[in-house]
């Protein structure tokens, strides 16, 4: 659902290279958007996104309530996402994408159904995470079928990395979790390999081990197709754990 950008060589605000910088959550594939789709951004942005400030976000008053937060980061046509927000109605759900047609599509569901609980964001989602989500703020995060970048020249520029679960696991509350899940088994093996040498990360099956899918996860069309193709798909559950 999400993909992954490397700006190798592209210096951060003040000039100088930074690690974070160098893993983008996308490539920027913009497409066209449909009529009911800009229409989305024009008649319920204001309700439904936030604009990027790169200051801390007060979520709470965003939502109008104190409830635990839970962030998608890459989330496609928002189909997912638009289910769990609507049948976990006491969290909170911040949706990260920079597709602008799959943005559009889920604020018409999102405004279809009168939803009260997801805010989001068409944004970069490390620097969101940098920037606005103050530590110690997500009680989950997932991450659903981010691109895989099959050729291994390109496999730096794959999101899951031990700079990028690091700062995640700062953004989170104690014990939050993180689900990741993927259709590429080698992409599943770099997962599982960067999230066991994490320190504050802990495979909540066993060491090692990979999940069933949670029944949080629903299968998306975009997971039936790879089905249908072969694929198989792997998820992995890890709580954070502060390192003592």
């Amino acid at each position: 659902m999400s993909d992954t950008h490397d700006r190798d060589g592209e210096p951060d605000h003040d000039g100088h290279p930074h690690v974070m910088r160098r893993i983008r959550s996308f490539v920027l594939r913009e497409g066209r958007m449909t009529p009911a789709q800009q229409r989305a951004f024009d008649e319920h942005w204001a309700r439904f996104g936030i604009d990027y400030s790169g200051g801390a976000q007060d979520y709470a008053a965003r939502f109008e309530r104190n409830a635990p937060l839970v962030m998608e980061i890459g989330f496609g046509n928002g189909e997912a996402l638009a289910w769990a927000s609507e049948h976990d109605s006491a969290r909170d759900y911040l949706g990260i994408e920079v597709h602008g047609p799959g943005v559009g599509r889920l604020m018409n569901a999102l405004a279809a159904r009168d939803a009260r609980n997801v805010r989001l964001y068409k944004h970069d989602a490390v620097e969101v995470l940098e920037n606005e989500i103050a530590p110690g703020t997500l009680a989950e995060a997932r991450i659903w079928f981010p691109d895989p970048w099959h050729k291994k020249r390109h496999n730096k520029r794959r999101i899951i990395q031990p700079p990028f679960v690091a700062l995640l696991a700062s953004r989170m509350a104690p014990g939050g979790l993180l689900h990741l899940a993927t259709d590429w088994q080698p992409y599943a093996e770099h997962m599982l390999e960067v999230m066991e040498a994490a320190p504050d990360w802990r495979n909540t099956i066993a060491p090692g081990q990979y999940a069933e899918k949670p029944a949080w996860r629903i299968e998306t069309h975009f997971e039936r197709r790879g089905l249908k193709l072969g694929h198989g798909v792997w998820d992995l559950l890890y709580r954070q754990t502060p390192i003592k």
